[in-house]
């Protein structure tokens, strides 16, 4: 499908929203103003469904009767697969573009942190470079996290791993010089492996594990040896310091 990138004095501008951990309050501010002023919300929903939990967090922000498009975004491995799907996803969002027509795209979190957004982005890219893309972000879970237990995340000359927790704790096992601050996400299934990895590399009593953070029923579990045990939620993370950040400095 060819488009024509020459008229983009026409087309309109996709915005990629970070709408926050899920907290509608967490929203920008400037996100809150660009959305007043689109003309259609996208968003990645499974092809298992078509429920979005971004449009329900920004669901007090956005101007009555706005429509809103699910873009499908299949839960597979198959690299392929993908691709074919967000080629598909970036050719309907281009068609409203090139109508003069501004979109944004919610996505949970920030847009460019293990998001959904960075396929779209990418592949918008390579399809249509000229189209105008404008990215706001967002407030990620895990800076919720640490407001909500009021853990410093870094100081002075520490540093800070960011790891998915959709293959287990392996990430902090194989890391050699280990980060003085670990978060995982998307614990998920994967919570007593990553629990059992932080025992072992002395790390568990200075983790924390914050569940579905900021939402009215979040959840925050000091002793992660409990986090294990429960039944595993989606919206689950682990914040791991390598010491107390509140003990006594030597």
């Amino acid at each position: 499908m060819h488009h024509d990138t020459n008229a983009s004095h026409q087309q309109g501008t996709l915005y990629g929203i970070g709408v926050g951990p899920g907290d509608p309050d967490l929203i920008p501010v400037k996100a809150v103003k660009i959305l007043q002023t689109v003309n259609i919300i996208f968003t990645a929903s499974s092809t298992k469904n078509d429920h979005s939990l971004a449009v329900r967090v920004a669901g007090p922000h956005l101007p009555p009767g706005i429509p809103v498009h699910n873009l499908p975004f299949p839960m597979s491995r198959n690299l392929n697969t993908v691709r074919a799907a967000w080629t598909e996803n970036a050719q309907t969002v281009l068609g409203f573009l090139e109508q003069g027509r501004n979109a944004a795209f919610l996505t949970m979190g920030d847009p460019l942190t293990y998001s959904t957004f960075s396929y779209l982005l990418r592949t918008m890219h390579h399809m249509a470079p000229n189209v105008p893309i404008i990215t706001i972000p967002g407030i990620t879970s895990y800076q919720a996290a640490a407001a909500a237990t009021n853990t410093p995340l870094v100081e002075g000359e520490e540093s800070l791993l960011l790891l998915s927790g959709v293959k287990g704790g392996n990430g902090i096992r194989q890391t050699a010089l280990q980060a003085d601050t670990v978060v995982f996400l998307k614990v998920y299934k994967k919570c007593a492996h990553i629990v059992d990895s932080l025992d072992e590399c002395g790390r568990l009593q200075s983790s924390v594990g914050v569940v579905r953070c900021s939402f009215p029923d979040q959840e925050v579990i000091r002793d992660l040896s409990k986090l294990a045990e429960k039944d595993p939620k989606y919206w689950t993370l682990i914040l791991s310091r390598k010491k107390d950040p509140y003990a006594a400095e030597e």
